[in-house]
């Protein structure tokens, strides 16, 4: 096994060097594969809340048609969705900003793998990575990226730590109650 820039993945580098990872914005008919995705046990679990195609719709529409300052994608992999990335200047949206301490310059991102069996492979590190590098860190004026993973979701912590996230604080999100880990990644 060969070591990377993420720890020692060789399983991960083979395959993601046939195959090609990339990231196109959502499209309203991709509405019902992410639906599909939400309602798998292994993504409701951490992203529970909107079930119904309508929930869906009503959600994530508002951001597809420019009303929500939220950028959605679909990660692919060799052409295939495999995941669900978003992203956001944490400045838009000053509640969530306070509540975590972030000034300007600095971008969210949230993301799952909707592929079960894609899991626990070092995908979601690699999708991460890349996508900081490709998408969030495209605008110069982002200083860092942050994310704020459930603390018992440690598979998720785990992989933003190897796609360069570093934990910073702990806090209570009062729209769920639950501990979250802030991870952030400052622009190199």
């Amino acid at each position: 096994m060969k070591a990377t820039a993420f720890g020692t993945s060789g399983f991960v580098d083979d395959l993601l060097a046939v195959r090609a990872l990339r990231f196109r914005p959502m499209e309203s008919d991709d509405l019902r594969l992410v639906q599909g995705w939400l309602s798998r046990p292994h993504v409701r679990r951490w992203w529970g809340g909107r079930e119904s195609y309508d929930e869906i719709a009503e959600h994530y529409l508002s951001a597809i048609d420019g009303e929500r300052p939220t950028d959605l994608y679909i990660a692919l992999l060799d052409d295939e969705p495999i995941g669900f990335v978003q992203t956001y200047l944490v400045s838009d949206y000053p509640d969530y900003g306070a509540l975590v301490g972030a000034g300007e310059g600095v971008a969210g991102v949230d993301l799952f793998i909707g592929e079960a069996a894609l899991t626990g492979q070092g995908i979601g590190s690699e999708i991460l990575h890349r996508f900081v590098d490709e998408i969030v860190f495209a605008s110069p004026t982002t200083t860092s990226c942050l994310a704020d993973p459930d603390v018992r979701n440690v598979a998720s912590i785990r992989a933003f730590e190897k796609a360069g996230f570093r934990v910073v604080k702990e806090f209570v999100d009062p729209k769920d109650g639950q501990t979250h880990a802030l991870v952030r990644r400052d622009r190199p």
